[in-house]
């Protein structure tokens, strides 16, 4: 390619194998793979222990609030003598911040954290939304829980609406509308290792 250094986020519903997909992206790329481990950075960045990171995560999923309230993200980061430093949204400014350094120092893989929308004024991003039909989600976690049927479809439902109100509050934009993303994969149509032939296929048009 010719680009010297380009950032792939990947946003995914939950069963679409989405992170595994960039799992597999980042190892066949040759460039790293960064999830939760954007909170291990954005606390060593911060000084803020990680557990508040993975805390403040569950309490915006879970916060009436969150369901309720549109802060989209401008970037802002709040100092260590506010009282709001270590509140939900400043920890999200400084996940915000390590995804902006990341991508200006390498080649990476970024999954979910709203990264897309993050990175979204640079030219050198590719965003890439992973989904699939419901029956293929659950068939895709129906190993990892001890549920029905049923209750396993309303598990893909209760995340995959967690993750859309997720996004809704830091950017006030809809998590599944294609217009936010370069490539949307349907996993129901090809295997992971087709998808990644069609991302590196996209990465060597657009960049070449």
């Amino acid at each position: 390619m010719v680009t010297d250094k380009y950032v792939i986020t990947i946003a995914r519903g939950f069963g679409s194998g989405g992170r595994t997909i960039g799992k597999l992206l980042a190892k066949e790329l040759g460039i790293n793979y960064y999830d939760r481990e954007l909170l291990r950075l954005a606390s060593d960045e911060s000084g803020i222990n990680e557990a508040l990171f993975e805390r403040s995560d569950e309490q915006i999923r879970n916060s009436l609030l969150y369901r309720i309230a549109r802060r989209a993200y401008k970037g802002e980061i709040i100092p260590p003598d506010s009282e709001d430093f270590i509140s939900n949204d400043n920890l999200f400014n400084f996940q915000s911040k390590v995804i902006k350094e990341l991508a200006d120092q390498e080649s990476c893989v970024i999954v979910g954290r709203c990264a897309d929308y993050i990175l979204k004024d640079r030219d050198d991003v590719v965003k890439i939304f992973v989904y699939a039909p419901l029956e293929d989600c659950v068939a895709r976690i129906e190993d990892m829980y001890s549920l029905s049927k049923s209750e396993l479809e309303s598990k893909v439902i209760k995340i995959n609406k967690r993750r859309a109100e997720y996004y809704k509050y830091f950017t006030g934009r809809e998590w599944n509308n294609a217009e936010n993303y370069d490539l949307c994969l349907n996993t129901h149509l090809f295997s992971f290792e087709k998808c990644i032939e069609i991302v590196k296929a996209y990465l060597k048009v657009r960049f070449d």
